[in-house]
C-alpha cells in the first residue's frame, strides 16, 4: 500500500473514519479528519494551537464555541447534490461542539493558528462558485476558505470532477518558497465517488521522480500530498469529488505546472 493513501475505518465511539496528523503524515501544518455522526450524536473538541475549518460535508449541526451558538446548520444532505457547503472557522485556543440533527458527516481542517481571527459562520452565498478547464479538464470549484478571506494558516476548497475528466490538471505543484511564483503548501485530497462503487487515479511525483506514486483511490480515500505534483483522473460513468486542504509557512496559493504539461493552457 502507498504511504501517501489513506483508506477510511469503521467509525470510532467520535463517529471518526478517518485522519491526518502532522505527525502521521511526516509534514509540519496539515491537519485533517472524517466524521460520520448519526442523528443525536455530538462530538466535542478543543482547537489547542491550531485554527479549524469545520465543513459540513452532508446532513445538518448544531456547532457551539463560547458565545457562538448556530443551530441547525446544513443545507445539502448529499455532497453530489453540488450546493455550497456551511462551515465554521473556529481560532485556536477555543473549545467547541457538534451536535449532528440529522445523519451527518463532518470534516476537521486545522493548521497553524496565531489568535488573529474571531470564530465566524461560512454560509453557502458567501462561497464563491467557479469553472476551471475546457472540455474533458473542467471542474468545477467552490471555495470554502480561500487566501482571500481571513485566516492564519488554512486554505479549504473543494472541486466537483464530471465523470471521464481530469483535474488538478495539467500537474501542478506548490512545494518552493518562492512567491510570487510558488508558495509552499502541504495538502489533503479526500475524494467522494459518485455512485460510490467507482473510483479514480491520483498520482504524485516530483520532477527528479524521488517522488513517483500512484494511487487508485476508492470513495472516503485521502490522499496525501507533502510536494510535487498530483493530478487526477475519474473514468467514464463516475463522478469525482474532492476536498483540499492547504497550509504552509506563507498563505498564498501560488503553483506551477509541469513544464513538461504546462503547454496544454497555454494560449
Amino acid at each position: 500500500m502507498t504511504s501517501l493513501l489513506v483508506r477510511p475505518q469503521q467509525p470510532d465511539e467520535q463517529g471518526k473514519v478517518l485522519e491526518v496528523t502532522p505527525e502521521s503524515a511526516g509534514w509540519d501544518y496539515v491537519g485533517f479528519r472524517v466524521h460520520k455522526l448519526a442523528k443525536g450524536q455530538q462530538i466535542e473538541g478543543n482547537t489547542g494551537e491550531r485554527e479549524h475549518c469545520l465543513v459540513i460535508l452532508s446532513g445538518r449541526a448544531t456547532v457551539a464555541s463560547g458565545d457562538n451558538r448556530w443551530e441547525d446548520i446544513g443545507e445539502r444532505m448529499d455532497i453530489f447534490e453540488k450546493v455550497p457547503p456551511y462551515a465554521v472557522y473556529l481560532p485556536d485556543g477555543v473549545s467547541f461542539s457538534v451536535e449532528a440533527t440529522t445523519d451527518m458527516e463532518l470534516a476537521v481542517c486545522s493548521a497553524p493558528g496565531h489568535g488573529n481571527h474571531a470564530a465566524r459562520l461560512i454560509t453557502p452565498d458567501q462561497i464563491k462558485r467557479s469553472t476551471r478547464g475546457t472540455g474533458s479538464n473542467t471542474r468545477h470549484i467552490q471555495d470554502i476558505l480561500p487566501d482571500s478571506e481571513p485566516a492564519d494558516s488554512l486554505l479549504v476548497v473543494e472541486v466537483y470532477t464530471p465523470a471521464g475528466n481530469w483535474s488538478s490538471y495539467p500537474p501542478h505543484k506548490h512545494d518552493v518558497d518562492n512567491l510570487p511564483e510558488e508558495s509552499i503548501l502541504e495538502e489533503t485530497y479526500y475524494h467522494r465517488l459518485n455512485p460510490s462503487q467507482g473510483f479514480a487515479f491520483q498520482r504524485v511525483y516530483t520532477d527528479d521522480r524521488s517522488l513517483d506514486e500512484t494511487m487508485t483511490v476508492e470513495d472516503g480515500c485521502c490522499v496525501m500530498v507533502p510536494r510535487g505534483y498530483h493530478p487526477a483522473g475519474v473514468p467514464h460513468g463516475y463522478e469525482l469529488y474532492y476536498l483540499n486542504v492547504m497550509a504552509g509557512p506563507k498563505r498564498e496559493w501560488k503553483f506551477q505546472n509541469d513544464p513538461a504539461h504546462a503547454w496544454i493552457v497555454k494560449p
